[in-house]
């Protein structure tokens, strides 16, 4: 049999339940800016610091999308990896994610169907380990057999 698996993939053959995967990013100004210039969401609560003094958050906070997309990450570098498909993702936001933070970023699979290829995942973003997002995604996981 091929494997056409691209590197950097764990292929749905080789995905168990309970197998984890993270990463740690420090949320910089920059990627704030980045985020907002990318994203067209130019909210003053994500780049005014004076106006987002005055807001229930007593300062700036990252887009909630930024913390989502580390989740992004970890699904498309590593658990399953490249050649991944988003089919959906669930979020809850808990908690602002200031300039400065470090968020750790991490997927578990809960479930697996093999025979459509699809792995569901709980996700999480934490900062000082509290919880700052949770939600579940559902992905098509490549193959190392040809479709």
């Amino acid at each position: 049999m091929l494997d056409n698996a691209p590197r950097g993939t764990i292929c749905i053959e080789d995905i168990e339940i309970g197998m984890t995967r993270s990463l740690l990013k420090e949320v910089t100004d920059r990627d704030i800016e980045l985020f907002a210039e990318v994203s067209t969401d130019r909210n003053p609560v994500h780049l005014d610091e004076v106006y987002a003094q005055d807001t229930i958050f007593a300062g700036r906070i990252a887009h909630g999308m930024l913390t989502a997309g580390l989740v992004s990450a970890v699904i498309g570098e590593q658990l399953p990896g490249h050649g991944t498909v988003y089919l959906g993702q669930t979020l809850k936001f808990l908690g602002p994610v200031r300039p400065g933070d470090v968020v750790l970023a991490e997927v578990e699979v809960t479930g697996i169907d093999h025979s459509k290829r699809r792995v569901t995942m709980d996700t999480r973003c934490l900062v000082n380990g509290k919880k700052v997002l949770i939600g579940e995604a559902t992905v098509l996981a490549p193959s190392r057999k040809f479709d």
